[in-house]
């Protein structure tokens, strides 16, 4: 499959300018903070996000046996670096189905898989945190993280805490850097 190169600083400044918001946010560890990334400005935008999905498909290493896109952010992403590793793709509930199935994760088995985590943004690592003890919970066996932005807010502490390291395509200083750099 034919993947397009893409420039790095170039990306950083699209992801920047699209979803980069100034203001008074509240994000789900709590924390009050005057800039935000919105994953959804840059996850519908469908060049961009083969572009950013071409770019952490470099980051997934050798033996993961599917990638895990957690609700709901990372599902798109997972859905397309999917595309370009040809590596299967898991999406993870925040809480398992209470009807039908029941299910944490959909699209594969996950008991005695390797699964790469992936997710949009990573601030305090709350999210992947609760995914990563559900989904061992059930079998799984984890391997790193990835994610597209990392704030630099203690998550890859966290992280490292529990055994995940975690990649990110670009920290926020990357991407602040890029864009005062681009103006």
């Amino acid at each position: 499959m034919y993947v397009r190169r893409v420039d790095r600083t170039e990306l950083a400044r699209r992801i920047y300018d699209a979803a980069h918001l100034t203001g008074t946010f509240t994000l789900r560890s709590g924390v009050v903070s005057h800039e935000y990334f919105d994953k959804y400005r840059f996850e519908s935008d469908p060049r961009l996000l083969r572009d950013i999905a071409a770019s952490c498909a470099a980051l997934v290493p050798h033996g993961v046996d599917a990638l895990a896109g957690l609700e709901l952010g990372g599902v798109p992403l997972a859905t397309m670096i999917s595309q370009t590793t040809r590596l299967p793709a898991v999406y993870v509930r925040k809480q398992a189905k209470s009807y039908g199935t029941c299910r944490l994760a959909e699209g594969a088995e996950i008991d005695d898989r390797r699964l790469c985590i992936v997710e949009d943004v990573v601030t305090s690592g709350g999210a992947v945190l609760d995914a990563a003890s559900e989904l061992r919970a059930r079998g799984a066996r984890l391997g790193p993280v990835i994610c597209v932005i990392d704030r630099e807010s203690g998550g890859r502490d966290k992280l490292a805490a529990v055994d995940l390291e975690l990649f990110a395509l670009y920290t926020m200083s990357e991407l602040s850097a890029a864009a005062a750099a681009g103006a």
